[in-house]
């Protein structure tokens, strides 16, 4: 019988290091109280382990959802107890084979300065000159295929489809609305929260339109902007964006229910979208969207974007909070549109 092996350390790693717990369940907007800071062991790694010193952390949409004690696809945050999510970063000390110190890694137990986990629950990922390791967790990561998924396996992109994208100047619209132009849409159309990401839209990212949803009725300004109508709806958003894109769908109609940032605050239930029985008439599709369903499309997503990304086709922006200390503020920040693409938090920095 082979023995196990024998953890390998570097001399970084610490005895005690930072992470962010769930101190209090948010009554609405969430706030800094809702986040405690603590000193905790860093374990060494046993059989089959490693220990990662994290370099990028990601903060998301859904993490909002997990703070609130209700039963969903994901498990809530348990009060007092450390958080997770997405991060990539550096093995410091293996129990396991086949993880050597020095390597990269990206895995699920962010919101801290170092994590121990199985090795079988880390990904090893290359370096890549002039590419940031940030990027495993935005445009190669759980955004990017949950755009890539989202629209091409879910919405069932077609060739001269007109597109709609909410919340589009961030961390997966921003993929999306590039994914639908280079696989041949005839219209994409995106919304955001500012007239300079709006502009970053149509000049950066090639939507062929784009609006602030600030500036009026969404409805009103998405007739504007797709006259016509639209076929397929990427929703980042729900509330008014959802009820204004079923009234633009054409028969057949899709839409990709992905999120709904706009109601992930509400303290009390938000109506659904008022137009909803037109769903009926046009014969709409609206599906919901789990990215951890698709974990078969992995391999084409990274070859595709992987290549778009060489070319020069694809454009992807971080919106970069630095300081492990500043999580919570890069977090509370995301909720209010303060990013532009992903948002991360570099322990580096």
């Amino acid at each position: 019988m082979a023995a196990e092996p024998t953890a390998q350390t570097a001399p970084e790693a610490p005895a005690t290091a930072g992470e962010w717990h769930l101190a209090a369940r948010p009554q609405g907007w969430p706030v800094p109280a809702d986040f405690a800071l603590v000193e905790a062991p860093v374990r060494t790694p046993g059989p089959g382990e490693i220990l990662v010193r994290n370099t990028y952390l990601s903060v998301d949409p859904y993490m909002r959802g997990r703070m609130n004690d209700v039963k969903s696809y994901i498990p809530p945050f348990r009060l007092g107890e450390v958080m997770d999510g997405g991060a990539v970063g550096h093995v410091v000390a293996s129990g396991a084979e086949g993880f050597a110190p020095g390597d990269a890694v990206v895995h699920g137990l962010g919101w801290r300065e170092y994590a121990t986990l199985p090795a079988g629950h880390a990904v090893k990922v290359p370096e890549i000159e002039g590419v940031s390791l940030s990027a495993y967790v935005g445009v190669l990561g759980m955004p990017g295929l949950t755009a890539y998924a989202g629209l091409l396996a879910v919405g069932g992109l077609k060739e001269g489809d007109r597109v709609f994208v909410s919340g589009a100047a961030g961390a997966v619209g921003s993929i999306v609305g590039q994914i639908a132009r280079l696989k041949g849409a005839s219209l994409v159309v995106g919304s955001a929260g500012s007239a300079e990401k709006v502009e970053r839209l149509t000049a950066e990212y090639g939507f062929d339109a784009a609006f602030n949803y600030k500036d009026g009725p969404v409805r009103d300004q998405l007739a504007k902007a797709a006259p016509e109508g639209i076929d397929l709806y990427f929703d980042n958003v729900g509330g008014d964006h959802l009820e204004a894109a079923i009234g633009a769908l054409d028969v057949h109609g899709r839409a990709v229910l992905c999120g709904a940032i706009a109601q992930y605050n509400d303290t009390t239930p938000p109506p659904g979208p008022r137009n909803l029985a037109l769903a009926i008439g046009k014969r709409l599709r609206l599906e919901g969207l789990l990215v951890s369903d698709h974990d078969a499309l992995r391999p084409r997503f990274v070859e595709e974007l992987g290549g778009w990304l060489k070319s020069g086709e694809l454009r992807f922006e971080e919106t970069v909070v630095d300081g492990f200390e500043n999580a919570p503020q890069a977090f509370l920040g995301l909720l209010r549109g303060g990013n532009t693409g992903k948002m991360v938090v570099r322990l580096d920095g």
